[in-house]
């Protein structure tokens, strides 16, 4: 299939034209990144949510949970899973991903696990092409789940209109979320497992925390309680999504949070590739071996070795 094939099928919501064209952008290939070019300026429609919390929360429970919601009502789902591994697999790694195999055979849904290859934050760097090409199929909801990695997956808001956090009560991994800058960016808060009897517990500490201070957008983030597993509160937690979404569309911030998102993104495909060619520089040059054995001798600082090594990559005036 050549490329202006594949970017027609994918346009026309083609799952398998999809799968191919993320799977190119995943491997860096140059095909991948002429489709992303093809497509972007079909892109801007779909509802975009990231889901974000510590691991063992049930985050893949409460993704099925939701695109059972949206598919009730006949709307379009694509989800996105950051894994700590490569491949879409229903082994122990993950395993609670098994849950979503009941919405694999149904058309309107599109899943897909991407690595995160180590990246910081728990997002792949190739997280908003695939979901921009998601977008450019046609789906009218991307759903973001991300790995739990704890405070350093702030980069979630980067990638989404809205940012679903889910907490569990009775975890040492919850409490720590509370303290953690991951609680200056939901929109949505979740307490799922909430048939556990530290749920209330936990519903107040949440609300003390918010209550020390929020951005003064005229939103606070509702609390929802769930048991995903069971499909309890999860029409409560869709209706607080939709009511986000409708609170930055009136006040007009959708527009600006989605070009914040893409100036960031911009800004972080140019960093990976200026430490590409740097690497390259390290690899290559003697002089900047020499260079580095003097900083771990303390003869050489860090920010003046950085410095010369920035003068001497290619192309540097």
């Amino acid at each position: 299939m050549n490329s202006d094939d594949l970017a027609k099928r994918l346009l026309a919501g083609d799952k398998r034209a999809l799968a191919r064209a993320i799977t190119l952008v995943e491997n860096d290939d140059p095909a991948g990144w002429d489709l992303v070019r093809a497509a972007y300026p079909h892109t801007g429609h779909a509802k975009v949510m990231g889901l974000t919390g510590p691991p063992g929360v049930g985050k893949s429970t409460l993704i099925g949970a939701i695109i059972t919601a949206l598919r009730a009502r006949d709307e379009t789902v694509a989800a996105l899973s950051i894994d700590p591994s490569s491949p879409f697999t229903h082994g122990a790694l993950l395993g609670d991903r098994i849950r979503l195999t009941e919405h694999f055979l149904d058309p309107g849904v599109f899943i897909r696990s991407m690595a995160n290859r180590g990246a910081l934050g728990g997002l792949s760097e190739a997280t908003l092409q695939a979901v921009l090409l998601m977008d450019a199929a046609g789906r009218d909801n991307v759903l973001i789940e991300t790995v739990g990695v704890g405070q350093a997956e702030v980069d979630v808001i980067d990638h989404a209109d809205t940012i679903v956090l889910a907490l569990m009560p009775g975890s040492g991994d919850s409490v720590q979320a509370l303290k953690a800058g991951v609680m200056e960016i939901p929109d949505v808060i979740v307490v799922n497992k909430a048939d556990h009897p530290m749920t209330d517990t936990l519903v107040r500490e949440i609300r003390g925390v918010l209550a020390l201070g929020m951005p003064d957008d005229g939103w606070t983030p509702p609390v929802v309680c769930t048991q995903a597993a069971h499909g309890i509160g999860i029409d409560e937690l869709v209706s607080a999504i939709d009511a986000h979404r409708a609170h930055i569309i009136e006040r007009g911030t959708l527009e600006q949070r989605r070009r914040r998102n893409l100036e960031n993104e911009v800004l972080e495909i140019a960093t990976i590739n200026l430490r590409r060619e740097i690497e390259a520089v390290l690899a290559g040059d003697e002089h900047v071996r020499e260079m580095l054995d003097q900083v771990v001798a303390r003869k050489l600082d860090p920010a003046s070795a950085a410095r010369e090594i920035l003068r001497r990559r290619p192309g540097a005036h």
